[in-house]
């Protein structure tokens, strides 16, 4: 789009004995909206500068955002699967847990309930391992009847799967039923810690009714914790499993955590996919649900770049000043690539152009006002 300026001036001319107003031929003048002109003292206040392109190698990141995740197989819910009252625990999120370790100690009177009925049936089945021998007994003697028999080992066999159900139970809250008697029947069980690992989040508090369903604490092991990243699907075919990545998160970006990709998703939903990252080295900082920002730097390229001052942004579009005749120059818009130690890739050739370097910003400004 352009501006029309008519710049015109009324002649007069007088001829002998009359008079009269003749109008001279206006002259057009195309106005580049686009282009700014700047004195020799405009270009000295702003500290303009000018100069060429620049061409060689610059580093391209892609920038990426995710979150801390844990493969099922690591991320352990501790629970009691007969609830029960926490008697007592020293677990904090962050400490680090050993496989057979102590981690809570539980009560409740159906644990007494449970122990009294393994140690009853036990009984019972000796008792019935006795009959049953003597019944055999007597059987071959035609002592007793066929019946009598058959309803001993019917019962015989009844206490055993009792017996058997009742020893499953109590592994359910570590409780052996080999070293079970009528004198170590206990109110309180054991829990244990399943994995080594951290403690990742304690739940309750001290006595707390659980129920089954209730996670008393969550473990992890930070074996295989990892990042899970989202991704553009046209950047898909950029990432490969083994590139190195690095994460921070924004309470601390400058703290950074190198990660290795070591799964490509090329499952796509709504244009996005997944790529999982490891940590190299666990920090416990880091816990599951956790957001960080990545970086995934890609080999260096050859291409066109220039200073970030050189780039300016009007209307969600990015453009650079070229120099035109004289102390003019001329917004024109460029594509924009990766910023990488202060200098910016672009897509447009603009080789053996001169460009203003320095300046862009204040430029940008006057051209807007003075169309305004």
């Amino acid at each position: 789009m352009k501006y029309y300026i008519y710049l015109g001036s009324l002649a007069i001319s007088m001829a002998f004995g009359c008079s009269s107003n003749e109008k001279k031929p206006q002259k057009v003048v195309a106005v580049n909206e686009n282009e700014v002109g700047l004195t020799t003292q405009q270009a000295k206040n702003i500290d303009l500068q000018i100069g060429e392109v620049g061409f060689g190698e610059i580093n391209e990141v892609l920038k990426l955002q995710g979150k801390i995740d844990v493969p099922p197989q690591n991320l352990v819910s501790v629970s009691i699967p007969l609830g029960g009252y926490l008697r007592s625990t020293r677990m904090l999120p962050g400490m680090r847990v050993s496989k057979g370790q102590l981690i809570a100690v539980m009560e409740d009177p159906q644990y007494i309930q449970l122990q009294q009925d393994y140690l009853s049936i036990n009984n019972k089945l000796n008792y019935a391992t006795k009959e049953l021998a003597r019944q055999r007994e007597l059987n071959l003697s035609k002592a007793n009847s066929d019946k009598t028999l058959q309803q001993t080992e019917s019962e015989y066999e009844d206490l055993k799967i009792e017996l058997a159900a009742l020893i499953e139970k109590l592994k359910l809250i570590n409780i052996s039923a080999a070293q079970l008697n009528g004198r170590k029947i206990s109110k309180s069980v054991n829990v244990y810690s399943p994995i080594n690992g951290y403690v990742s989040r304690v739940n309750v508090n001290i006595g707390k009714y659980v129920t089954p369903s209730d996670v008393i604490l969550e473990l992890i092991n930070p074996s295989d914790i990892h990042l899970n990243l989202t991704v553009f699907e046209k950047d898909l075919d950029r990432i490969g499993i083994g590139q190195q990545v690095l994460a921070y998160t924004n309470a601390m970006p400058d703290r950074k955590y190198r990660t290795e990709v070591i799964l490509v998703s090329h499952n796509v939903d709504g244009g996005r996919s997944e790529v999982h990252c490891h940590f190299e080295q666990y920090d416990k900082s880091l816990v599951p649900g956790m957001y960080m920002n990545a970086e995934l730097q890609f080999k260096k390229q050859k291409v066109q770049f220039v200073p970030e001052d050189a780039v300016v942004s009007f209307e969600n579009r990015d453009y650079v000043f070229l120099a035109s005749s004289g102390m003019k120059f001329v917004m024109t818009e460029i594509r924009r690539g990766e910023v990488s130690d202060g200098k910016i890739a672009i897509g447009t050739d603009l080789k053996g152009r001169k460009v203003v370097l320095k300046g862009a910003y204040s430029l940008l400004m006057k051209l807007k006002n003075t169309v305004d």
